[in-house]
């Protein structure tokens, strides 16, 4: 299964945790980046979000999905589904 998911993280985000577990409950493969000690993945990841540099950040195919609260949205509106693909 490919992976589409791409998460920045931090180890002390529950942002990011809540994030995570969601993502695991709907059986969505995701890979994440955690940028606690790696100001490169850092720049990375708001250059990619166009200036969002807080966690988490949430990219579906390298387009930017949002934070934790646009992913809940997303899951509301059975718009989750799409990860799956």
């Amino acid at each position: 299964m490919s992976v589409n998911i791409v998460i920045y993280t931090s180890s002390l985000c529950g942002f990011c945790h809540s994030a995570k577990s969601l993502l695991k409950r709907k059986n969505i493969p995701f890979r994440e980046i955690d940028i606690d000690l790696d100001f490169e993945k850092r720049k990375e990841m708001i250059k990619k979000s166009n200036g969002a540099n807080t966690v988490p950040q949430i990219f579906y195919k390298n387009n930017h999905v949002g934070g934790c609260d646009d992913l809940f949205k997303l899951e509301e509106e059975n718009g989750l589904e799409i990860f799956k693909n």
